[in-house]
């Protein structure tokens, strides 16, 4: 690997109208087609040169030592090279060069390595990226850059300042400061490690600070309404027309998986005929960009056509009058108390509730939830999907039958 992108050999630089006495020794390099030259400060007569080795004929002591100095140069100079390679550093000829003259290669500040990334990452929006993936990027840039002010009291800081220190003091910063939970702050980290990596793989850092940072992410216990509860929302009669409008949005992600985002822009492009005769939901995911085919159940189905004909519905073109999320968020706090749910009631719960007590409890098999959820990887289902009691005793039962059988 090293001599097919990487060769060296050492020559004399020989001077114009300059044919007796000593020349300069120096080393060409090529690296991936780049040339560049370095000098050895050392010369050697040219009569005495052996072009083809590189190294200075005879056995007396005055060509003993200078062939042992180029013997020592020639070995750092591969070395500096496995080093870069080993460490997946995209290593061109001009960093060789200065890391072989003990020169730093050129300061680069943090935000503006940062902020090349966002920029490259927004013209690839669409095709390589979702749009929520971006802005969560852009969420921890403005971290960094805030922390960055209150830490470093600057507007912004050199990447040979990056340490386990910096990485220990943002994430304190990010839960004391900011009031953010702890798998929230892992994520932020984790989308700034992703710059650091950057910064590593082209050999500005030459050490990667995460390497001793645990990042690590605490289970949690995703609530979702029971059979009842849902039962109890279903069959309550709001005088409120507001809140009588959340309960059916609620209601209709509740028999869906749809994630607010994805409610919002609901259009009735959307609905297409599935395979099996009926209506389906056909979307591609706000938050990953990924397809997602759901069945339309009757509850859900119910809920479209009340809302067909809604003057918002029809002024937008969208399937559901849906109101911010912060809005929704503050009705369902309200239906829950009216309703009688001691849990924490949000629009998210709703997808909790489709992934649990709809689907995966009345026995729709895990690998089906995830494809209807939209998930890329089945283990982000499996933490959305907490099987729940019923489950559990429904497939003891049939353990049941089998062992007395």
């Amino acid at each position: 690997m090293l001599t097919r992108n990487f060769t060296m050999f050492f020559y004399l630089k020989k001077r114009s109208n300059f044919t007796e006495g000593e020349h300069s020794i120096y080393a060409r390099l090529t690296l991936n087609g780049e040339r560049i030259e370095i000098s050895t400060s050392r010369k050697c007569e040219s009569e005495k040169w052996n072009p083809k080795k590189g190294r200075k004929n005879g056995t007396r002591e005055d060509a003993k030592i200078l062939n042992a100095y180029l013997d020592t140069l020639q070995f750092r100079i591969y070395e500096i090279y496995r080093q870069a390679v080993e460490s997946d550093i995209e290593l061109t000829a001009e960093m060789l060069k200065n890391r072989i003259n003990g020169v730093t290669d050129k300061s680069r500040l943090i935000l503006e390595i940062f902020q090349s990334h966002n920029e490259k990452m927004a013209k690839l929006v669409g095709s390589d990226f979702a749009l929520g993936t971006l802005g969560r990027y852009q969420t921890t840039f403005d971290h960094t850059q805030a922390f960055i002010k209150w830490k470093y009291k600057a507007s912004d800081l050199s990447i040979q300042e990056l340490d386990f220190n910096f990485i220990s003091e943002f994430e304190f910063w990010l839960k004391t400061v900011r009031k953010i939970g702890h798998n929230t702050t892992m994520k932020y980290l984790a989308n700034f490690k992703k710059i650091v990596i950057i910064c590593v793989k082209q050999g500005w850092l030459t050490r990667d600070p995460f390497l001793a940072f645990k990042m690590t992410i605490r289970d949690v216990n995703r609530n979702a309404l029971t059979a009842v509860e849902l039962q109890n929302i279903s069959n309550k009669t709001f005088d409120n027309e507001r809140l009588d409008q959340v309960r059916d949005i609620f209601l209709f992600c509740c028999y869906t998986g749809l994630a607010y985002a994805d409610v919002f822009k609901l259009k009735s492009s959307e609905i297409i005929d599935g395979i099996d005769g009926e209506k389906w939901l056909s979307i591609k995911r706000q938050k990953t960009d990924t397809p997602s085919r759901i069945p339309i159940l009757p509850m859900a189905m119910i809920v479209l056509d009340k809302y067909k004909d809604h003057p918002k519905c029809l002024a937008k073109g969208s399937l559901l009058p849906v109101l911010t999320n912060q809005k929704m968020n503050s009705y369902l706090k309200e239906i829950g108390d009216v309703c009688g749910v001691n849990k924490p009631i949000t629009f998210h719960l709703a997808r909790h509730t489709f992934a649990t007590t709809v689907t995966l409890t009345n026995g729709v098999p895990l690998e089906s939830v995830s494809k209807m959820l939209g998930h890329r990887n089945i283990k982000t289902t499996q933490q959305y999907a907490k099987i729940v009691d019923k489950k559990i005793s429904d497939d003891m039962a049939k353990l049941k039958e089998i062992l007395v059988n």
